[in-house]
């Protein structure tokens, strides 16, 4: 496999670059400070067609793919890994997976709005005690006749609060476990009997939205059944075999901003008459650094050429996702030490760093859960979707 980048995800490369450093860098402290979501870069993303890759044209998408899309992502991730979120939330959340399962209908009326940035997307599934276990969720919907009618909660959803599109997975048959859960897409705008509860007690990732969701006889439309009937469980597994990938690049262009900055501040900060990247130690630590990195964004750049030519990718998915967090964490601890008492104060990123690198073990699939799919695809106990 070649992994070099042709002339046109360069470009791609070069572009997103430049829109991170421009529109999200001069605001990353300020918005770490207050918490603050800046709606309008998601729109700034949507008009330079960040948000449309491996969507059809005839939607809106960019014509490009999955190399292209992590190429990018990765650039942004750097800068500020929080806005990864905003990518997974509207492109390889609903988007695509409406674009897979969808009506022609659904398609035509969700899927413009989310790759133009008009309206920010999320999906729900995660519930106070229902996270790894999906299929023990409990928010139920039910069968109307002319409608749905949706009565439980979910917790931890990324852009809860802020979006406006999103989809929500709910049991259609009780008792039934995974055959019993169906998807919805779901008009937040239009939707009355929803509270959308702000989570701001977090250890990082403060500029995105995260949120507790209650649904009171909320009322969804008959059409906005997303698939067949009781398929929600094997439309959110197909959904997460994309939407990790968001956490995978995100992990490693974490690891990668941790290293960059260990190199300058190894290069400025002088100790006992010299720079203290001339000390063994240092090397040692900035080494294991770039090894990781490496490691990291070429799991990422070999799932996205799977998925790419539609092979086989759940396995090299899980093993990015996986790999991607243990080098973003090692990475923000030793940028820590690297830096001294400097990377225990605000004045750096260390810090933050630190605290965004340790929501990758935990978001869509713990550690624990990655592992266990990648052995278990290895052993060969489950296929290699």
């Amino acid at each position: 496999m070649d992994f070099g980048l042709t002339e046109e995800q360069r470009m791609v490369q070069e572009m997103a670059r430049d829109f991170a450093e421009k529109e999200i860098g001069p605001y990353v402290e300020e918005d770490e400070e207050n918490h603050y979501y800046r709606r309008e870069i998601l729109s700034k993303m949507g008009k330079l067609g960040l948000l449309g890759w491996s969507i059809p044209e005839e939607y809106g998408g960019n014509g490009m793919g999955w190399m292209e899309a992590v190429t990018a992502l990765y650039e942004i991730a750097k800068v500020h890994t929080s806005w990864r979120l905003s990518i997974s939330g509207n492109v390889w959340g609903p988007a695509m997976t409406i674009n897979e399962w969808g009506t022609k209908e659904q398609k035509q009326t969700y899927i413009p709005r989310l790759v133009s940035g008009d309206s920010v997307g999320s999906f729900a599934m995660t519930e106070a005690n229902t996270g790894s276990d999906v299929a023990s969720m409990k928010t139920l919907a039910e069968d109307k006749g002319d409608h749905w009618l949706i009565n439980g909660s979910k917790m931890w959803i990324s852009g809860g609060h802020t979006c406006d599109i999103g989809l929500l997975y709910a049991v259609t048959e009780k008792g039934a476990g995974a055959k019993g859960i169906s998807c919805f897409i779901i008009d937040y705008n239009k939707t009355p009997g929803v509270t959308r509860i702000p989570i701001l007690k977090k250890v990082g990732m403060w500029p995105a939205p995260t949120s507790e969701l209650v649904f009171e006889n909320a009322m969804i439309p008959k059409e906005n059944l997303l698939g067949p009937l009781n398929k929600g469980f094997q439309i959110c597994m197909w959904m997460l075999n994309n939407t990790r990938m968001g956490c995978a690049t995100g992990s490693a262009a974490l690891s990668a901003a941790c290293l960059e900055g260990s190199v300058q501040y190894a290069n400025e900060r002088t100790q006992f008459g010299k720079q203290i990247g001339k000390y063994q130690m240092i090397q040692q630590q900035i080494a294991e650094m770039k090894l990781e990195d490496e490691a990291a964004k070429y799991l990422v750049y070999r799932a996205a050429w799977l998925k790419e030519n539609k092979l086989p990718s759940q396995q090299a998915t899980s093993m990015a996702k996986l790999y991607g967090s243990i080098a973003a964490v090692h990475a923000a601890n030793i940028a820590m030490k690297i830096y001294g008492s400097y990377g225990y104060s605000t004045e750096y990123p260390c810090g933050r760093w630190l605290r965004d690198a340790k929501q990758f073990e935990t978001l869509e699939g713990t550690s624990n859960i990655h592992m266990q799919i990648i052995s278990k695809i290895e052993l060969g106990y489950q296929p290699n979707r």
